[in-house]
């Protein structure tokens, strides 16, 4: 198994290689959370760009060096943007990040996360129903047939969505990361289970959206495992130094963008996280 001094060494790096050359990692987004995912993605080193049109999803695709796609709120032009661009991000062998919102919710957006199986996303990011529900929709180990999501709410606790997790990066061979108190990260064969965060993160819009925004910024200078990771650990590292600053859901949110911008690589490699193998 890889050592954790290994893992840290990579999270530097990709840290410190976003910061020198600013990456654009576009998005298909959540339209409540859109200014939340891209001031993320710039506090963290990185360049967004937010499109809708099928056209330009897959001109997207094309220019950057990653994308984040989030099936948050569907518009009926989202039936023909979300798989042409997938379906370009597969066919170039770019990284991208799925965030399958409220997976099993709807039809137009359980065919979408249906299609997605064979496009393979680079990282699947999500809460722990919506792992266990995705992967149900696959096929896979550890999934169920109904989903227990409550709008964009999860329902099971983090552990409960591990082996669906672990199926889902066998099947894409990517990684894939569980939103939680504690959060899950594998690649199929190591999990790392990432501390810290803020009881405000519940209380603001966007902070998962963002998250897969952010993953998909370090997933233009590391392997989807180590994106993962290294997102989950600032965002982690980031949540608790806002908390201690403020009283509030409002300022926490000003002051969590201000710790992102902030927080050097090797603190964020150093935010506690342990590993085991699957």
């Amino acid at each position: 198994m890889i050592s954790k001094e290994n893992i840290q060494n990579r999270m530097i790096q990709a840290v410190e290689t976003v910061k020198r050359t600013n990456p654009m990692a576009g998005s298909i987004t959540n339209s409540v959370t859109i200014n939340f995912v891209a001031n993320a993605q710039l506090a963290v080193g990185g360049s967004a760009a937010m499109v809708y049109l099928p056209d330009e999803g897959e001109s997207l695709a094309k220019a950057g060096a990653a994308t984040y796609i989030n099936v948050g709120t569907l518009l009926p032009v989202y039936e023909q943007t979300l798989p042409r661009t997938a379906k370009v991000l597969h066919d170039l062998s770019k990284p991208w990040v799925l965030d399958p919102v409220a997976a099993g919710f709807g039809l137009l957006r359980t065919e979408l996360l249906r299609q997605y199986k064979e496009y393979k996303p680079s990282v699947i990011r999500g809460n722990a129903s919506e792992i266990i529900a995705l992967a149900g929709l696959w096929g896979l180990d550890g999934s169920s047939e109904e989903s227990h999501v409550r709008g964009v709410d999860s329902t099971d606790s983090v552990i409960a969505a591990r082996a669906a997790a672990v199926a889902l990066a066998g099947w894409t061979g990517g990684a894939v990361a569980v939103s939680g108190k504690t959060d899950l990260i594998t690649d199929g064969s190591v999990i790392a289970f990432s501390q810290g965060g803020s009881h405000f993160m519940e209380k603001i819009t966007g902070s998962g959206c963002s998250l897969g925004g952010v993953v998909a910024v370090y997933a233009t200078a590391a392997s989807p495992f180590i994106a993962a990771l290294t997102a989950s650990s600032v965002y982690n590292l980031a949540g608790s130094r806002a908390e201690n600053e403020v009283d509030g859901p409002g300022s926490f949110q000003t002051r969590f963008l201000d710790e992102l911008y902030k927080a050097t690589a090797v603190e964020i490699a150093n935010n506690p996280f342990e590993i085991e193998e699957v």
